[in-house]
């Protein structure tokens, strides 16, 4: 477990931050920008939480902030590191079964959805918006050098969670907002 006892240490008034194996890199490094970007996708789940309340989508979305914090350390960690946390295939495969449970009860797609509707559902198409770009951060760390391929698998699986997500939620708040392509070109 972790404990911290002082939340400011100073060793990062250089511009640099430590990694588990004990390096060093820039707090503007490929490696700090996809852990920031995994940091800002985990509070904006919790504003969509906050929105939801305590049903049963909110307790897997803690689950699931749990596990971007796993990811966090997963990115944090680089080379091989034995017993080092790793985002695991059965996380990703966990993430895909709650998809497929969430989306069997919605409508076919037949437009593009456009991120709206109540409070909770544009939370989460927010959410999910973010997660994509902490996606792409990781992928951008992963071209430079190697990152676990189920932490990416697992940002792609997250970003269709949520959407789904705010589809279903959308479905109990009169539907999905729908894109009209050219609605406003005559106006």
């Amino acid at each position: 477990m972790v404990k911290l006892n002082k939340i400011y240490t100073r060793t990062g008034d250089d511009g640099h931050a430590g990694l588990v194996d004990g390096s060093r890199v820039s707090k503007a490094g490929l490696r700090m920008v996809a852990i920031g970007e995994v940091d800002e996708a985990n509070s904006t789940i919790g504003v969509a939480i906050a929105s939801l309340g305590n049903g049963e989508l909110g307790r897997d979305l803690r689950l699931i902030q749990n596990e971007l914090f796993d990811l966090g350390a997963d990115l944090a960690t680089p080379g091989d590191i034995e017993g080092a946390l790793r985002i695991l295939p059965d996380q990703v495969e966990r993430l895909e079964r709650q998809i497929d449970e969430i989306n069997a009860g919605l409508a076919p797609l037949t437009s593009f959805i456009l991120p709206g509707g109540s409070m909770a559902a544009a939370s989460l198409y927010l959410a999910r918006a973010v997660v994509r770009r902490s996606e792409r951060a990781a992928v951008a760390l992963n071209e430079s050098e190697p990152v676990n391929p189920h932490a990416i698998a697992y940002l792609n699986r997250l970003s269709d969670h949520l959407f789904v997500s705010a589809r279903w939620i959308a479905a109990s708040d009169g539907g999905d907002v729908l894109w009209q392509p050219g609605a406003t070109r005559n106006r």
